[in-house]
């Protein structure tokens, strides 16, 4: 007979994903009593726990019809679903049991004593600790993580011969017949070579196109290294509705971004206006616990964009633009708390979502489907600098979006490596 497993299912795996457990198979899930009143007391909220926790509540009563919950219910993934109650009896000492963590640890600990293979799953790493010190094995939701180490830079080197080099600079493009991944930048290595050369592959054609690394500037911001200029290359490219920028602070994500978006909207009128939103996650209060109306709120949680459409406005030389204000009045440029987004439907628009990497892999699905026709989506985030207690650098929905879309011909990608702020902030992100 098979030896099945039981995993008990914390209340923070259904804020990550609703329906997590449709992952675990052939096997037994047990959710402790507790684990729904914690959905229950998160499901007035406003924000996406408030939103997973009413979606997993209608999810897990929609298989309770199909039996006793109780006894077990079967799912359609040939899993065994009941919930369980906590019983205070044989309580290792120190736990404190008003703690509604101990609670659902107890559950899987009593379980355990029952003779059951338990297996605690949660995305809380001082639980999963906790668990492994009463004996119980301990994991992580394993689903839609991404190691972050072999996750795609969109960059890599190939050699080249001194001959071909000369055709791909004459011609601008030249026939390659490695396989490599669509829109992905080709550092160009020969002994003769002294400047950096860059090719981007084309997929369809199979050809490598030549990419002319002194580039001018892009409304007076001029790239300060290669991976940048790879960047603009991605982010000016109308055939891409869909990239993204990942590195460190400093490296100029947001700068790069916004700069792109208003030559898209002010010099070349391809979109309508650039949209700009970033997660609000002011240590897990929303945006309308803040005093105003909706632009004064969004005043605090934009600042830094604001601060990065002021530097460019200073050196951007066009006498249609001449204030930040004039951009804003004129709707050429929109600024947005992504609670807003839910629900629209953004056709013809510059759309760059700040410090995507706070967003889970749900919201990240729900943002990107939000794109009309004619639009095109920029994600920039930092993967190791996460707010969301519910995240990390693996699981994160900027993480995860970079390896879903890998080698799709409308998707492009750049990790940038190299902080141009100064030379302080350059430190601080290696050392801190």
């Amino acid at each position: 007979m098979k030896d099945i497993k039981t995993f008990i299912i914390d209340t923070n795996i259904f804020i990550h994903k609703h329906d997590a457990i449709s992952s675990f198979r052939d096997n037994e899930v047990v959710i402790p009593l507790t684990v729904l009143e914690e959905l229950d007391r998160l499901k007035s909220y406003s924000d996406e726990r408030g939103r997973n926790a009413r979606e997993a509540i209608r999810y897990l009563d929609g298989i309770t019809q199909h039996g006793d919950i109780n006894k077990g219910v079967k799912m359609d993934n040939g899993s065994i679903l009941r919930v369980e109650l906590y019983y205070a009896k044989d309580v290792p000492v120190d736990l404190n049991l008003e703690k509604n963590d101990n609670k659902i640890l107890l559950t899987a600990y009593k379980l355990q004593k029952e003779g059951k293979r338990v297996f605690f799953v949660s995305k809380d790493i001082n639980a999963r600790i906790k668990a492994t010190a009463l004996g119980l094995k301990a994991v992580d939701y394993e689903k839609q993580k991404v190691d972050i180490n072999a996750l795609y830079t969109g960059v890599r080197e190939a050699d080249i011969s001194a001959e071909n080099m000369k055709l791909l600079k004459e011609k601008g493009h030249l026939e390659w017949h490695d396989e490599f991944i669509p829109n992905e930048f080709v550092i160009l290595n020969h002994k003769d070579i002294t400047d950096i050369e860059i090719g981007q592959y084309n997929s369809e054609k199979r050809e490598l196109r030549y990419i002319n690394s002194k580039s001018n500037s892009v409304c007076g911001i001029k790239p300060l290294n290669q991976r940048q200029r790879m960047a603009f290359e991605i982010l000016l490219d109308d055939s891409i509705s869909l990239a993204t920028m990942v590195g460190k602070a400093g490296t100029g994500k947001t700068l790069l971004a916004i700069a792109a978006g208003l030559r898209k909207v002010v010099e070349e009128k391809k979109y309508t206006r650039v949209l700009v939103s970033r997660p609000v996650i002011p240590l897990g209060k929303d945006i309308g616990y803040l005093p105003g109306a909706k632009s004064e709120k969004l005043s605090h949680w934009m600042q830094p964009l604001f601060d990065n459409l002021e530097y460019i406005l200073n050196v951007y030389k066009n006498q249609s633009i001449k204030s930040m204000d004039q951009l804003l009045n004129n709707n050429l440029i929109e600024l947005e708390a992504l609670s807003h987004i839910r629900g629209r439907s953004l056709p013809s628009q510059f759309i760059i979502i700040d410090e995507a990497q706070n967003l889970s892999p749900h919201e990240i699905k729900t943002i990107v489907s939000r794109a009309g026709e004619n639009s095109k989506m920029i994600l920039t985030g930092d993967p190791y600098q996460i707010d969301s207690p519910y995240l990390d650098t693996n699981s994160n929905g900027l993480t995860y979006l970079v390896d879903a879309f890998k080698g799709r011909e409308l998707f492009g990608h750049i990790t940038l490596l190299k902080s141009e702020r100064s030379n302080l902030a350059e430190l601080a992100a290696e050392l801190l």
